[in-house]
């Protein structure tokens, strides 16, 4: 059984999930990196020509730089075909792959595998689920056999004198001691670990393989409408417990009859550029037909969500702007047309932020969670399919334009700014546990005046009617780095869409932030920082 990778990529709330309204068609993105991969099985290619890869799984290599390889053996009458993806930057089976950059799956015949052993790299989708033996491989082979006479003499003749040499020197040994006999039961064979195959740990976030991860559940930490979530361990001897170390992971439940809610999260998931230390690791996917469930496998995050977190931590000026920037860094991923290494991605729309939907990681940072209302804003969806995703959320951090159903479906910006509205409301709240603020109260959600899952036109009336955002105290802006992000939350819960910052502008305010608190720990008494920070826009 290959070895899995999983990438992270991320969901679910571990305590509370809310309720979620139905959600309409999602966009189709074309994944890159897909290979044919599959485990070493038998073939009845013979090795000449150009066979198809009898292989019905394709799966997303998670690294950029991976290509698609397929190796063909035969020893014996046993002839196999084995498709994985492998980064060319490594060796696999102790070889440096050569053709990666190829369109084409081109045999290429190593020798000294202990086996005849052909192996082909390519770069375009699925490329290797159809190989070309070399024609010169061919030719090689026909000499080879013609010089096979020849190699056998020649084998016997070294074979004799280096039989006759050892011979002698035994001999020679002998007349001064008695030479002991030989004793091979303490003997160990050699293990190749370069040549071994550990490219399939690298495959796939997603489980292509047919076997389920031995997964054995330990308690329910969250419960919602759509799914419950589980503490869970990998029983020790699995592949991934040995490699990735997740002994401890999160298993995320549906039943048969929320498919489409499991789908539609398992869709954003599988996404390769999804993966970003702000969101949340994702392992695998699963459909557990003995128990007519679907899961969801992540890796596990011990300190619980953002919301439990503050409820019972009164946390410093450091952990404040940690928090925070963390946050805006890992919406500013999803929002973003393009990855940290510059390559293209579809932006993504979370639709649904809010403190239980936020993970805090042992390092204090944040990583969102359940992608279940996510949507790809491909610039290919017409609006039409914009309108079909329904107004969702949770009523008490939806944007005022969600609120009377008026987003703007002519520009996919506009749910990227519904979301910097959300993030908002969640830096108010982390704000309100610094103790840099002066007198801390007791947690308390976004418009906590209200009920404890207030309604749509319950928000409407204090957002819409009266123009209500949570209350900044005069005390909050005391402290020049607290002043900076209560700013920066304003410009965010804007009324108007249009004026509210982006989501990278955030994280370029945090930065702002953070240089100026180290500025500040550093100074002496004859350094001072400004009174007043002039904030430029970047809308």
């Amino acid at each position: 059984m290959k070895l899995f990778e999983f990438f992270s990529l991320g969901w679910g709330q571990y305590w509370g999930l809310q309720t979620k309204e139905q959600y309409g068609r999602d966009s189709i993105m074309k994944v890159k990196g897909l290979c044919k991969f599959c485990d070493e099985q038998q073939t009845t290619c013979t090795g000449t020509g150009s066979c198809h890869v009898e292989c019905d799984r394709t799966s997303i290599c998670p690294d950029e730089d991976d290509v698609c390889v397929t190796i063909w053996r035969k020893k014996d009458d046993n002839a196999t075909f084995d498709t994985v993806c492998h980064n060319p930057a490594h060796k696999l089976y102790g070889l440096m792959l050569e053709d990666y950059n190829s369109s084409k799956c081109e045999m290429k015949e190593k020798k000294g595998m202990g086996s005849q052993f052909f192996i082909c790299s390519c770069s375009d989708e699925e490329c290797n689920a159809l190989v070309i033996f070399n024609q010169s491989s061919q030719v090689g082979a026909v000499i080879i056999v013609s010089l096979v006479p020849l190699l056998v003499m020649a084998v016997v003749v070294i074979t004799f004198f280096y039989c006759y040499r050892v011979y002698r020197q035994r001999q020679a040994h002998s007349r001064h001691k008695k030479v002991p006999p030989l004793d091979f039961s303490d003997a160990r064979p050699i293990i190749d670990i370069e040549g071994s195959d550990s490219s399939s740990t690298h495959a796939n976030n997603l489980n292509h393989n047919t076997e389920l991860l031995p997964i054995e559940l330990d308690v329910l930490v969250g419960k919602g409408r759509f799914a419950e979530v589980y503490k869970a361990k990998l029983k020790q001897g699995s592949s991934v417990s040995e490699e990735q170390g997740f002994e401890t992971v999160a298993v995320k439940i549906f039943s048969y009859e929320e498919y489409a809610s499991w789908k539609n999260e398992k869709d954003i998931f599988s996404d390769a550029d999804l993966r970003q230390e702000n969101v949340l690791h994702f392992l695998t996917a699963e459909e557990r037909k003995v128990q007519r469930q679907y899961w969801l496998i992540t890796a596990y995050q011990p300190l619980g969500n953002l919301q439990e977190y503050l409820t019972h931590h009164v946390i410093g000026l450091n952990d404040m702007i940690l928090l925070g920037s963390s946050l805006s860094c890992g919406v500013a991923h999803l929002h973003s047309d393009q990855t940290s290494c510059g390559r293209c991605k579809v932006p993504i729309a979370h639709r649904d932020i809010k403190s239980s939907n936020i993970l805090v990681k042992k390092d204090l940072t944040c990583c969102l969670c359940d992608f279940g209302l996510a949507l790809r804003l491909d610039s290919t969806l017409s609006v039409d399919e914009l309108a079909n995703s329904g107004q969702v959320g949770t009523a008490r951090y939806m944007a005022p334009e969600l609120l009377e159903s008026r987003i703007n479906l002519e520009n996919i910006e506009s749910f990227k700014q519904a979301d910097v509205y959300s993030m908002a409301l969640v830096l108010w709240e982390i704000i309100s546990r610094c103790s840099a603020i002066g007198e801390v109260k007791e947690y308390e959600p976004p418009f906590g005046n209200l009920r404890e899952h207030p309604c749509v036109e319950s928000m409407k009336d204090s957002v819409l009617r009266d123009r209500g955002r949570p209350e900044i105290p005069n005390s909050w802006t005391s402290h020049t780095g607290v002043q900076m992000v209560c700013a920066t939350i304003q410009e965010c819960w804007e009324h108007d869409p249009e004026a509210r910052l982006t989501a990278q502008c955030v994280v370029e305010r945090f930065n702002d932030i953070d240089y100026l608190d180290k500025l500040s720990d550093c100074s002496d008494s004859e350094q001072k920082i400004p009174e007043e920070i002039i904030i430029v826009d970047e809308k």
